[in-house]
């Protein structure tokens, strides 16, 4: 064995005196190295957390990634139609007080252009989405829906702001291109005009259940029949609403709604004769409330509607409506009810209900049968039987038969035939047959259930 000496003699002269500085400088060399490997895992870590954090947040679609682009989803609907009418005085629903909502620019005989609707529709930001509705027709622009809406609450809610399509009833947040009938029903006409939009704003809930849930709750202007523009700085409107429904099996889906309205009238037109048929103006101001029961079941075989599927569709309503009615003739010379002026007290309790059922019997073709009935109850002016005093107020209950059979060659268009025996109007029986075409361009979402 070496001794310990000539061992250190026998090292000195394998590795010469240079080899320590070599070591330190691998030594110095693997520190470097490490602790630029620590400050990568570090930095790792940091963009880690930062995507996870983002994750959690609301994303923006694909047309808000583009900085300063602007992609919106847009459609055009076309839609017109031909009508075969035999009654050539002005329509009107007897028993009811006349509703002004719009007509899309149709109601007429003959040709007509129902209106056509421009729609655009994007994401804003990942906490907003905005929607516009204008109908063009007969020269004019029309805006029926400019809202935004909250993508990022959580928990199930969202609130809408804007004009919008009030989510009382089942129909009413429908377009007129969705409708499953060329005409409105008689629900939705006396009640409405057409629908009723609310220039507000909308909070409404989806409950995190199995079963579909949704309350909502709105406040508005009510400038729309049956309230009327107050130039007020409150709320005119006031609508609450509630939706339940599920599925039975594969093959059928289901959903049932109450809702209930208040509006507050003030100066609402009314038009219409008296019983010696002098023409008679005035308007309306008081309380109005209406209640709206809906119910609606699909069958198709298995979930899939392509082939065979089955609607069928009902609301019930029932409105009340007291305060002070005041009138006037039109033609002072002429004597009548109203002449000289007269505000008396009036009161409407009435309601009615339609049920529809439509089939697609084959892929394309459709086939349907509407109903509707509604009941003039009772209509208090003065203290007596309005009809007494309005021939538009006589003791009537209005209702139709409707029939229809459509064709859809595509997604995009489909094309109508309808026959209606209408019964709106005391002693009137009217055959009424209708020829519509719908064409959709672009993108178009979804309809509602």
């Amino acid at each position: 064995m070496l001794r310990p000496a000539l061992l250190a003699a026998a090292l000195a002269a394998a590795f010469p005196a240079h080899a320590d500085a070599d070591l330190d400088a691998l030594r110095t060399e693997i520190r470097d190295m490490k602790a630029a490997y620590e400050a990568r895992i570090q930095a790792l870590e940091a963009r880690l957390q930062q995507a996870e954090t983002a994750a959690a947040q609301p994303q923006p679609s694909p047309e808000t990634q583009t900085r300063g682009g602007f992609n919106p989803e847009v459609s055009l609907i076309l839609q017109g139609r031909y009508a075969h009418l035999e009654n050539r005085a002005e329509r009107g629903i007897g028993g009811f007080m006349a509703a002004d909502g719009h007509e899309h620019g149709g109601g007429g005989r003959g040709f007509s252009v129902d209106g056509s609707e421009l729609v655009l529709s994007a994401s804003i930001d990942p906490y907003f989405r905005g929607y516009l509705n204008a109908v063009l027709a007969d020269g004019e622009v029309e805006v029926e829906e400019a809202w935004a809406q909250t993508t990022g609450l959580g928990q199930g809610f969202t609130i809408k702001g804007g004009r919008f399509k009030s989510g009382i009833g089942y129909q009413n947040e429908q377009h007129a291109h969705a409708w499953d009938f060329a005409t409105n029903n008689l629900v939705y006409a006396a009640l409405f005009g057409e629908g009723y939009a609310q220039d507000g704003v909308q909070l409404k809930w989806l409950a995190p259940t199995d079963t579909f849930l949704e309350f909502g709750a709105e406040l508005g202007a009510g400038g729309a029949f049956p309230g009327t523009n107050n130039d007020g700085n409150g709320a005119g409107s006031v609508a609450l609403f509630g939706h339940v429904g599920g599925d039975v099996g594969a093959s059928n889906s289901w959903r049932a709604g109450l809702s209930w309205l208040r509006a507050k009238p003030r100066g609402r037109e009314f038009e219409g004769h008296d019983v010696n048929e002098v023409e008679t103006a005035g308007d309306f101001s008081g309380k109005s409330r209406t209640w709206l029961a809906d119910f609606v079941w699909k069958w198709a075989p298995d979930g899939n509607p392509t082939q065979r599927n089955f609607k069928f569709a009902a609301e019930y309503f029932q409105r009340k409506e007291s305060g002070t009615l005041a009138c006037d003739d039109a033609d002072p010379a002429d004597p009548g009810l109203c002449s000289g002026g007269l505000a008396a007290p009036f009161m409407a309790d009435q309601s009615g209900f339609y049920a529809q059922a439509v089939y697609q019997f084959m892929p394309r073709w459709r086939a349907g049968y509407r109903y509707d009935r509604l009941f003039r109850g009772d209509v208090l002016f003065n203290g007596a039987d309005a009809g007494d005093a309005f021939e538009s107020l006589a003791d009537h209950d209005p209702k139709r038969h409707s029939l229809m059979l459509d064709y859809s060659p595509s997604e995009f268009s489909r094309l109508r035939l309808q026959y209606t025996l209408d019964q709106a109007m005391a002693g009137v029986d009217e055959n009424q047959f209708y020829v519509q075409y719908i064409y959709s361009l672009g993108s178009h979402g979804a309809h509602k259930f």
